[in-house]
């Protein structure tokens, strides 16, 4: 019994791969709540969203940006 080899055709030539901007080093910020306040955040958030809700609101507060903080909240309001 013989094998046959199907023939390969020619490869394709890969292009090298593009060099990523180097990523921000992160640090952790962590905060004590109580159960009934984390479980409002990740109900207004939605499922796997809290600590981008949380991340964003704070940022806005920061920054000072109200059209964004109010974009949030908005965003929250209409979950209910």
């Amino acid at each position: 019994m013989s094998k046959s080899k199907k023939k390969a055709g020619p490869k394709a030539v890969k292009e090298p791969k593009q060099e990523k901007a180097p990523k921000r080093p992160l640090v952790v910020f962590a905060f004590r709540l109580s159960e009934a306040d984390r479980d409002a955040i990740h109900s207004a958030a939605g499922p796997g969203k809290a600590t981008r809700f949380v991340l964003s609101a704070a940022l806005a507060a920061v920054a000072g940006d109200d059209k964004a903080f109010k974009a949030l909240v908005d965003a929250r309001a209409r979950k209910k």
